[in-house]
């Protein structure tokens, strides 16, 4: 099993575009490139988008910061 901390690294190098959703907003995912990360997994997304679910509706929120403690799931997207 490849570690957490060890795959969000592998995301900073490739510059991967990620999907992140968030524990308490079940309803929105945050979706952008990781250019920063820590040791306790808060993530410096660019070319950040929320996304909401219910309404399909993305907005462009530039450059963001997540902390580690919200973050319920992250996964690649396709570009």
């Amino acid at each position: 099993m490849v570690q957490p901390i060890n795959l969000i690294f592998r995301y900073l190098q490739n510059r991967s575009r990620i999907q992140v959703w968030h524990k308490v907003q079940m309803t929105m995912q945050t979706e952008g490139c990781v250019i920063g990360l820590e040791e306790c997994m808060n993530l410096v997304l660019g070319r950040a988008e929320e996304i909401h679910s219910k309404t399909k509706s993305r907005k462009q929120v530039g450059q963001i910061m997540l902390k580690g403690d919200g973050i319920l799931l992250l996964q690649s997207v396709s570009n």
